[in-house]
């Protein structure tokens, strides 16, 4: 790593196998037809990395693969776009997860895990690697790595301390639950949080985004985003709030976007934008990145974003 990182980007690294289009009726004892099928890499940390370099932040990865070939095609995407893969922790041990993908016509999708994804690093015993940072984007809150109460509170903890912008992404639990409740030590910590809406639900037990904001922000969260898809994001502070509009986009596939949008917002809020102004450039972000399929490939660069916003 050759100097300070603007950005380090934490938890998961895998790769996707996307199908679209596909359809239930068999056509024969074992065989199903689908339009298409794609292999792309992902996983929260990756997506984040790669869209906060394309937008020009001198970003790097800290993560988790296994020395074989899915692994192999992450390091090279990674290393293609831009970032930093030095802090990447390679083992022989467990396989590099890959997450199979079925994307409807609309863009929404539903995905299968398997127990690859449950094996991950400890980044609380690599406290130096990321506290020279500028931020760090945890991605995400509720899935491995930071599915464990005492490794977020020690993250969190030293970032803050040495003065990181930390920004966490949240997604359902899959193998291990936890509530607000198992992680409320460590959500003071937090500098802004941005679940998505049906995230925003499960961990509030609220329907209304106002409501969902509230209830983390009473956790100490200093700023709370509430992605809502196509009905755009809601944004509350302490001192005020305000929702923006989705992007008019003819969306392909929704896979990344919610990751596009937290890199667009960090890297935004790193060049001293207002929030406002930040949320705005991360919405476009998500929204630029569904219209194609694979959470990487549509988004290219900042002045790609600026002039969608234009």
């Amino acid at each position: 790593m050759e100097g300070q990182l603007d950005l380090i980007c934490m938890g998961m690294a895998l790769v996707d196998s996307i199908i679209k289009g596909f359809d239930p009726e068999p056509v024969s004892a074992s065989g199903y037809r689908a339009v298409s099928g794609t292999l792309s890499v992902g996983g929260e940390a990756v997506n984040e990395a790669m869209a906060a370099a394309k937008l020009g932040t001198k970003t790097g990865i800290l993560c988790a693969l296994g020395e074989d070939d899915a692994g192999d095609m992450v390091m090279g995407a990674l290393a293609r776009c831009g970032v930093d893969t030095s802090l990447v922790i390679r083992s022989k041990e467990h396989q590099t997860p890959v997450t199979t993908m079925f994307v409807s016509e609309d863009g929404t999708r539903k995905s299968i895990t398997n127990q690859a994804h449950r094996h991950n690093f400890h980044p609380e015993e690599h406290l130096e690697l990321f506290t020279n940072a500028k931020a760090i984007i945890l991605g995400s809150l509720f899935r491995a790595p930071f599915d464990a109460p005492g490794i977020i509170l020690t993250v969190l903890r030293a970032a803050k301390e040495a003065g990181v912008l930390t920004v966490a992404d949240t997604k359902l639990p899959n193998f291990r639950v936890l509530s607000l409740e198992d992680v409320k030590e460590a959500l003071p910590y937090v500098d802004y949080v941005t679940p998505n809406e049906d995230e925003a639900k499960y961990f509030t037990g609220k329907t209304e985004p106002e409501e969902m904001a509230d209830i983390l922000l009473s956790y100490g969260v200093k700023n709370v985003v509430i992605k809502l898809g196509a009905k755009g994001c809601y944004f509350k502070n302490g001192e005020g709030a305000f929702s923006l509009p989705p992007m008019e986009i003819k969306a392909v596939d929704a896979t990344g976007a919610g990751d596009n949008f937290v890199a667009g917002l960090t890297t935004e809020l790193l060049r001293g934008s207002d929030v406002r102004q930040a949320i705005r450039f991360a919405n476009a972000c998500g929204g630029i990145c569904t219209t194609a399929v694979g959470a990487g490939t549509a988004l290219k660069s900042r002045e790609q974003v600026l002039s969608v916003l234009q």
